[in-house]
């Protein structure tokens, strides 16, 4: 069984609004040392916005780092001390104009653990009500429903490529709609 390894120090690179970076030097069982990479993340909420006919509500946004538009779940960071379920409820309606009468816990996703603490909780919205979308200043987010199959075979066919909409969508339609 590997034993956990020792962090003998934490040197903070940079800090910025969503994250902060880190080389933390590690100690290993066996005496040897590294220095890690490290980006600490506060967390962040999604959400799998499902309507009363079942098509679900699914964001197109431009993404920087991809240089492309996303078809994403809603999705955003928390705030400090929010809780996750409330930062999802707060994202929905921010991006979609839709509230939740009911949110349930899909699943949980370290987005890249090999260099980042992110931590996405995920819920699936269910007795959706319309009111108004709230973007922050610097979101340009348009929304649009899609049947569940629809959006499964854009994951294969490579339209979806973003891991925490992948892991949520499959989630979503191994629990709710295989039967």
């Amino acid at each position: 069984m590997i034993e956990k390894f020792e962090l003998l120090e934490r040197k903070v690179l940079r800090k910025s609004n969503i994250l902060t970076y880190c080389d933390d030097l590690y100690r290993f069982p066996d005496g040897k040392e590294e220095v890690y990479d490290i980006m600490l993340h506060n967390g962040a909420s999604a959400v799998v916005p499902v309507l009363e006919d079942g098509r679900i509500l699914m964001v197109h946004q431009y993404r920087p780092a991809v240089e492309r538009v996303t078809t994403e779940i809603p999705a955003g960071k928390r705030d400090e001390g929010e809780a996750f379920d409330t930062a999802a409820a707060r994202e929905l309606e921010e991006e979609t104009g839709y509230r939740a009468g009911r949110l349930e816990h899909l699943i949980t996703i370290n987005t890249a653990i090999a260099y980042c603490s992110e931590k996405i909780e995920v819920y699936a919205a269910f007795d959706l009500q319309k009111h108004e979308q709230h973007l922050d200043d610097d979101e340009y987010v348009e929304f649009e429903a899609y049947d569940i199959e629809d959006l499964v075979n854009m994951i294969y066919e490579g339209k979806i490529m973003d891991s925490k909409t992948i892991a949520s969508l499959m989630a979503y339609y191994n629990k709710y709609r295989l039967t």
